[in-house]
């Protein structure tokens, strides 16, 4: 069927409601047949979305460092539109050899960041890429398929999540309560800070953490913007920095540069 031009602008204001009403539809089914918690893991989305339990990740993105700096901003994009749940393809899905080390850089810092979305999954179709089929598998995706150095690293991240558990918990019962959402941009926080406004490619999980993901290839260090109006202290190092300025801030591969907000008091970087 080929639309008229009155036709498109008929349909042009409510094109975008498909999958809002796809997660109506979902959500209205499961609460008939007597379900009261019910969760739509989907990639798309649209305002309201949250309102039927929709959990949004960004669907099939390159496994590179350029879509993964796209992520952040299009993570805090998410929030700032009114729905909480976020997550990625930890790694990109499209590609990535478990055994190029360029690509396992790039996973370990995917993977950093990973731990501080509202939901934390990795995924990701493989280098050899499977026939498609019913056996199709993709490579190797675990935590340990890339290295027993790589392995060390993801693992004290996934113990890091786990120790932020009832942190993790209490963020997301507020987000449910209020929409306030659990990553947000430094300007939410700080709206008074001029600077909080510049910064898209920082943000904070709930009110305490400062998260600065590391963005590009081989860099050991990166620039942070910390916000005034609060006291930071570096979470490995317990270090109390200068809040409205940028520093810069070591970033070896095992560390995701981390800050905490006036002395809270989180597992967080240091154990």
């Amino acid at each position: 069927m080929r639309l008229s031009s009155r036709g498109i602008r008929r349909i042009a204001p409510v094109a975008n409601l498909y999958p809002r009403e796809h997660a109506r539809a979902f959500y209205e089914g499961m609460a008939a047949r007597g379900e009261d918690e019910v969760l739509l893991f989907c990639r798309s989305a649209w305002a309201g979305s949250q309102r039927y339990g929709s959990a949004v990740w960004s669907g099939d993105i390159p496994s590179t460092f350029e879509s993964f700096g796209v992520q952040v901003r299009a993570g805090l994009n998410m929030a700032m539109s009114g729905i909480p749940w976020w997550t990625t393809d930890i790694g990109g899905f499209s590609g990535g050899d478990p055994d190029d080390p360029a690509f396992r850089e790039l996973l370990v810092r995917w993977f950093q960041y990973g731990v501080f979305c509202p939901l934390t999954r990795q995924h990701g179709d493989r280098l050899p890429v499977s026939a498609m089929g019913v056996a199709m598998t993709g490579g190797p995706n675990e935590v340990w398929s890339f290295g027993d150095d790589v392995y060390e690293i993801l693992t004290e991240y996934l113990h890091m999540r786990e120790r932020l558990r009832p942190y993790v918990h209490a963020q997301a019962r507020h987000a449910s309560l209020t929409g306030t959402p659990m990553m947000r941009p430094l300007l939410v926080e700080f709206p008074a800070d001029p600077g909080s406004w510049e910064v898209d490619d920082q943000f904070m999980f709930g009110p305490d953490i400062l998260v600065a993901p590391v963005l590009e290839q081989g860099a050991i260090q990166r620039a942070v913007y910390l916000p005034a109006g609060a006291r930071w202290s570096n979470a490995w190092t317990g270090e109390v920095v200068e809040s409205g300025t940028k520093v810069d801030v070591p970033a070896p591969l095992h560390q995701i540069p981390l800050f905490l907000r006036d002395g809270a008091e989180l597992a967080v970087g240091r154990t």
